[in-house]
């Protein structure tokens, strides 16, 4: 067995899933998919383990998995629910010599692979006027097609990163979901939280009709059971210091658990389960080469040097700081040492981070006015940046918050803040 198939960041983990504390969770997903008459409306950081959870619950072969990104209209979400079912989509012509094509047949599961079964033969109304024809065209209708192919199915459609959807077409799929769910098709949406509200949670359309699983990022010893099972299985005897530093580092994703873990065999040479045992423990070089190997499967060059140059000045140049390491910067180069200096975190209170800033500093550290206002323009670079949330800055209560850990990683790990 190759240690690839026991450690597997991005897919799914058949010999090192950890759902202890997923079980109330789990029933919770299986008794409103059983009742279906709710959307299961999942909530939770990037790669908090989410995909992987509902796969596990419901099994992969029951799930017709779609995503948010690159959703314009709704009409785009269905049309990739059809083109896995395999539901050809033939708009009608407008010649009369050409007939509406019939669309749709329930979708069956032979050897766990969707296929779409015909329902119906092509036809024609009789005494059709063919001066209409000539001028009209019939628009499908998507919903009804929908409903028509899996309502009481048994499939769920599960739409992930549902938060990439723009607001407005989010309203329109949640009218359209609470219609399909009433007609019997099954449906949960994965996304990432922000402080404004999630709009299937905030719908009107959908109050009453949606149960809510949040989920929130992994704990050290939770992430810890992901290298425990797999050295184990991998014949790999772990040392505690080597897995406390490794779950340390992955700041709560398990995804990054199971690259950190991956590329720990990896730099000892082991990419088969080895004969005999081998023994692993920390040493500081080897732990740095594991984490120089990681950070190489988790670009953010282009954001975090966007986020070290800070915006534009205007005017005067900004103040320059000595720091101990012997090379000077600005508030926004000190800040971004100051998030990647351990322990690693996530989240910084503006206190702790002021704190952070003047350990670093030889002498003058920047004002708590210039620190707030770096961390609102650190966050809308980052944002615009990766056209995602990777970071929030709530300047009613002055946190920082990093909202994926690989960002994180990244900034620890490629030195960027040293030049």
């Amino acid at each position: 067995m190759r240690t690839r198939e026991i450690f597997t960041p991005g897919r799914f983990p058949t010999w090192t899933y950890v759902d202890d504390h997923l079980k109330d969770k789990e029933e919770q997903l299986k008794d409103t998919i059983e009742d279906g008459s709710m959307l299961v409306s999942i909530s939770g950081p990037s790669k908090s383990g989410k995909t992987v959870f509902v796969e596990n619950v419901l099994g992969r072969e029951n799930l017709i998995q779609v995503t948010g990104a690159g959703v314009k209209a709704s009409s785009d979400l269905w049309l990739r629910v059809f083109d896995i079912i395999g539901t050809p989509i033939e708009k009608s012509s407008s010649s009369s010599a050409t007939k509406s094509g019939a669309i749709g047949g329930k979708v069956g599961g032979e050897g766990g692979i969707l296929v779409a079964k015909a329902k119906g033969e092509a036809s024609a109304s009789a005494g059709y006027d063919s001066s209409q024809a000539q001028s009209e065209t019939a628009a499908i209708d998507f919903l009804q097609l929908l409903i028509r192919e899996l309502a009481d199915t048994g499939f769920v459609v599960f739409i992930d990163d549902f938060h990439y959807i723009d607001q407005s077409i989010q309203s329109d799929l949640a009218e359209q979901i609470k219609e399909a769910i009433r007609q019997g098709v099954k449906f949960i949406c994965a996304s990432v939280p922000y402080h404004s509200d999630d709009v299937i949670r905030s719908n009107p359309d959908l109050r009453g009709r949606f149960f809510s699983i949040d989920f929130d990022y992994w704990n050290s010893d939770f992430l810890k059971k992901i290298a425990y099972k797999g050295f184990e299985k991998a014949n790999i005897v772990y040392r505690n210091g080597l897995v406390d530093h490794l779950a340390e580092e992955a700041a709560g994703s398990p995804q990054l658990m199971q690259y950190l873990c991956l590329n720990a065999c990896l730099e000892k040479g082991i990419r088969d389960v080895p004969d005999s045992r081998v023994d692993l423990i920390y040493e500081k070089e080897f732990f740095d080469e594991i984490c120089r190997r990681t950070v190489a499967s988790t670009d953010y060059s282009s954001i975090a040097e966007k986020m070290l140059d800070g915006p534009k000045t205007r005017g005067s140049d900004r103040k320059i700081y000595i720091s101990k390491f012997g090379w000077q910067g600005d508030v926004y180069r000190l800040l971004l040492k100051a998030l990647s200096i351990d322990p690693p975190r996530l989240n910084f209170r503006y206190q702790p981070l002021v704190d952070r800033i003047s350990s670093l500093c030889d002498g003058a550290s920047p004002s708590g006015s210039s620190i707030t206002n770096a961390c609102f323009h650190t966050a809308n670079i980052a944002n615009d940046s990766a056209n995602d949330n990777v970071v929030e800055w709530d300047g009613d209560n002055d946190v920082f918050d990093i909202r994926d850990p690989y960002l994180l990683f990244y900034l620890r790990w490629s030195e960027i803040a040293d030049g």
